[in-house]
């Protein structure tokens, strides 16, 4: 019994995807032909998995700490803070006091 499964890009869902060699640990890498983007479908640290970024951000708007979501996602406290200084170019816009609408700036 032969089993095969459909394999579409990541980031462009399409199914022109081409072997592009292993990873150090073993894994197959992809590449896509429509969009020339490699990438794998298992990885074997957390931190590198999709939707991983945004969890991050949604539990951090949460009231979540560093550490707190480093333990529950399975990632380290650096990783953690790494994603969060590279969002902070995208800072939420919060209501102040008076009403207005202002950047939110953390750490100031």
């Amino acid at each position: 019994m032969i089993h095969k499964e459909e394999l579409h890009c990541l980031y462009c869902a399409s199914n022109d995807l081409v072997k592009n060699g292993k990873s150090a640990n073993g894994t197959q890498r992809w590449r896509c032909n429509n969009c020339k983007k490699g990438f794998r479908f298992d990885y074997r640290y957390n931190a590198c998995k999709a939707g991983i970024k945004e969890k991050i951000i949604e539990m951090t708007m949460n009231s979540s700490g560093v550490r707190d979501i480093g333990r529950v996602l399975g990632i380290s406290k650096d990783t953690v803070c790494s994603v969060l200084k590279k969002n902070a170019s995208n800072e939420p816009i919060l209501p102040d006091k008076a009403g207005k609408c202002t950047n939110a700036v953390i750490g100031n």
